[in-house]
């Protein structure tokens, strides 16, 4: 096969330890992607050149040391090679109908999702949930038509990722094109457009079409449509959980012998009374025993018992209608239907045992696994569900729902946990109540707050209107900050943006909950440096619930803010820990750069190499942070092949600063990834625009993530921001202890530093 770039990052997923020169070569001599991966494991060097005969061994461990001694490529300072890199053996990448679909929905995933924001862009849909809709069914090369037909070539990846999440019972659907009333899909005549249902008598166009033909949703229909969605989400997922509920088997799977002792217990022998004669009760033609009520009725169809001279014996009328319709009595049904349970039993548990063995293939694997959900607290609600609910527990595993997430996935641009989840056009998720949610992360997440011990209730996803007006009601609550934060070096004082400081959200008083710093600790920074950052700040205008536009606000750049607040944030934190040098500053967007190490005195000069621009996806700026922390700490940690770095006991705790200027599109997969990890703390800081309804509905999901995982902190700030106020805040949550403010004035002053 000719590889494509997605071949080789496809094969990388499987194989990252092989690298991209050896991925192409197993491609290129292979058929397919699962053919060329399986090649490699076999035998990794097939493609190595072998030495040239002639070469001394000198000279042949000369060339080993220089490949060698050169340095890694994610690894921007160099550091000792890890000490816990254990040999391993090579394992077959474990392969599943959800795996595969995975594979190739993934292939153009992030194609269809920048082609759904260009063409919302184009027609001025600002909501990321409304699919532009054309204004006749004629087919046209307009730029909606030629979204639709990307839509309807992608229908078989569609179809086969549905069936490989689907339970028993469910039927697939889409809304590509629509067949009238023999249509599956339970949305189409139950939820309105949100352009609106009539045509206009004198234009042959929907309401709320704007000039020219060209859609526009209209607010009234727009909320209408959304409170239908969210009703028939919740009456959809409530018929889901109970429908796969009532088929999950009603015996346990992993108890052989009682399976057994089911079956043995349906003899008949004790239940008829009458049958004391001591005589072995007769079989049918299938060799199954048979009770004394059924035999005799079999017996009468035959003809009279040779030991029976009773004249009242006689042949049945209906015996050749029995016999042609295979009746049987309630204990021969009951004894088949045990039969058949059993059996689906058996399968289910050997679908489960290979599964299992297929993704955790040695002991080192599985016990990762076991700490991850132990970490997460999962632990008892798994086994509960691997003993009495093992279809669900089948799904779930073929998902990966309990092992961590592999390191492979956060460089890639589309995984399994970007996926989005589409209730109307039929993109399903993964657990039974799938209908709601943004994506396959947001899904997860969600699932494991649920099933966490000792969570207490469910915490459901807020829908679009109840986060909406939580959002609202928090903006509202904004107050003047307190006036012995002020300062004139502010940016926004500097650039004369506005007079005086935004109102802004006042935090929660400070409740320590993770265990304070101590000077083994390592802090880092982490900028969110997408093009957003350099934006002009703009806020959106709504009408009810649908965006119409936007307006400009008047405060600095987020660019700006988030500078200055480094700045001071790095100067308090070297006053607090001597260290003079600085801290390690990366960046994101849709690629990570490490900048280097800063401080007061080279701030400036780093800056420059800070490059804006590209989306956000903390997910790489997360890895990448990662991997600098375990190079210097290598020797207390141990690496895997998928599931990266893994803490050893005396692994010092990562402190990460992480600057936001709104939610990042794998939040909840980042997000995800800190519930299963101990060693790391975590404060946000979220840059927000004044009055801005979704950087507080970002701002409530933060607050109920900090809720349920002691490791993640954050602070926001909007508009025109009080940095010293700000900087307090971020180091109570960040140092683990409540800075007094007579300790904050010290730690501010601009650090001494020796020439």
């Amino acid at each position: 096969m000719t590889p494509s770039e997605d071949d080789v990052t496809n094969f990388l997923a499987f194989a990252p330890e092989a690298g991209e020169g050896k991925a192409f070569l197993f491609l290129e001599g292979a058929n397919t992607l699962e053919e060329a991966v399986g090649q490699f494991y076999e035998s990794p060097n097939k493609y190595t050149p072998a030495p040239p005969p002639g070469m001394s061994e000198p000279v042949k461990k000369a060339m080993d040391a220089k490949t060698q001694s050169s340095p890694p490529q994610y690894a921007p300072p160099q550091y000792a090679p890890p000490a816990n890199v254990m040999s391993r053996p090579r394992h077959r990448p474990h392969m599943n109908p959800v795996i595969e679909a995975g594979i190739l929905r993934a292939r153009d995933e992030q194609e269809m999702q920048n082609e759904l924001q260009r063409v919302q862009l184009q027609y001025r849909i600002y909501n990321s949930d409304i699919e532009p809709e054309h204004d006749t069914e004629y087919y046209c090369n307009c730029s909606i038509h030629q979204y639709q037909r990307m839509k309807w070539n992608r229908l078989s990846v569609q179809e086969m990722w549905c069936k490989a999440v689907m339970y028993p019972g469910e039927k697939f659907y889409h809304d590509c094109y629509q067949t009238g009333f023999f249509n599956s899909n339970p949305y189409r005549y139950r939820v309105v457009s949100p352009f609106g249902n009539n045509l206009s008598a004198f234009t042959g166009m929907r309401n709320g079409f704007g000039a020219y033909g060209m859609p526009a949703p209209h607010p009234r229909y727009y909320t209408q449509s959304v409170q239908q969605t969210i009703q028939l989400n919740a009456t959809l997922n409530a018929e889901a959980q109970r429908d796969i509920d009532a088929k999950e088997p009603r015996i346990n799977i992993w108890e052989a012998d009682q399976l057994e002792s089911s079956m043995s217990n349906m003899t008949l022998a004790n239940d008829s009374p009458s049958r004391a004669d001591g005589k072995k009760l007769p079989v049918d033609e299938k060799g199954r025993q048979v009770e004394k009520g059924s035999a005799e009725k079999r017996q009468g169809i035959a003809g009279p018992s040779k030991n029976d001279n009773s004249a009242a014996s006689k042949p049945s009328k209906f015996a050749g209608l029995k016999k042609a319709l295979a009746i049987k009595s309630p204990e021969e049904r009951e004894a088949d239907r045990l039969a058949k349970m059993r059996a689906r039993g058996r399968e289910l548990r050997n679908m489960i045992l290979y599964e299992e063995n297929g993704r955790w293939p040695d002991q080192e694997w599985r016990q990762i696994v076991a700490a991850y959900q132990e970490k997460v607290g999962m632990t008892r609600k798994i086994a509960h569900l691997r003993a009495r609910q093992p279809t669900q527990y089948l799904h779930l595993l073929r998902a990966g729902y309990f092992e961590p997430i592999p390191i492979a996935w956060a460089n890639q641009a589309s995984n399994p946990l970007k996926f989005s989840i589409e209730a109307a056009a039929g993109w399903r998720g993964i657990t039974p109540a799938w209908r709601g949610y943004e994506d396959t992360a947001e899904e997860r997440l969600y699932w494991v707050l649920n099933h966490r011990e000792g969570n207490v209730g469910a915490r459901m996803k807020p829908d679009l209107i109840s986060a909406m007006n939580m959002a609202r009601a928090r903006m509202a609550s904004a107050v003047e900050p307190p006036p012995i934060y002020y300062s004139p070096n502010d940016v926004c004082h500097v650039q004369h943006t506005s007079e005086g400081y935004s109102k802004q959200v006042m935090p929660a008083p400070f409740r320590p909950f993770d265990a304070p710093e101590v000077p083994t600790d390592d802090t880092m920074i982490l900028l969110d440096v997408s093009g957003s950052m350099d934006f002009d700040p703009v806020r959106p205008n709504y009408n009810e619930y649908l965006i119409t536009g936007y307006s400009r606000s008047t405060q600095p750049k987020n660019k700006d803010i988030a500078k200055a607040v480094i700045r001071r944030f790095t100067d308090a934190m070297a006053n607090h820990d001597h260290n003079f040098q600085g801290y390690q500053l990366t960046t994101f967007s849709s690629q990570a750069n490490y900048i280097g190490v800063v401080n007061h005195r080279n701030l400036d000069t780093m800056w420059r190499n800070v490059r804006l621009g590209g989306g956000t996806r903390v997910m790489t700026g997360w890895q990448k942070v990662k991997d600098l922390h375990f190079q210097k700490h290598s020797e207390s940690a141990s690496h895997h092949p998928v599931y990266g770095w893994q803490a050893g006991p005396q692994t010092p705790m990562l402190r990460l600063l992480l600057l936001l200027d709104g939610e990042a599109t794998d939040m909840d997969e980042f997000e995800l990834d800190l519930l299963g990890l101990s060693w790391v703390h975590v404060t946000i800081f979220l840059i927000g625009v004044d009055g801005c309804p979704h950087h507080h509905r970002h701002a409530n999901e933060l607050q109920r993530i900090s809720e349920v995982n002691h490791h993640v902190a954050f602070v926001d700030a909007q508009g025109n921001t009080p940095e010293r106020f700000v900087t307090h805040e971020l180091l109570k949550r960040h140092l683990g202890y409540n800075v007094s403010m007579a300790e904050f004035e010290e730690l501010e002053q601009p650090p001494p530093y020796s020439e």
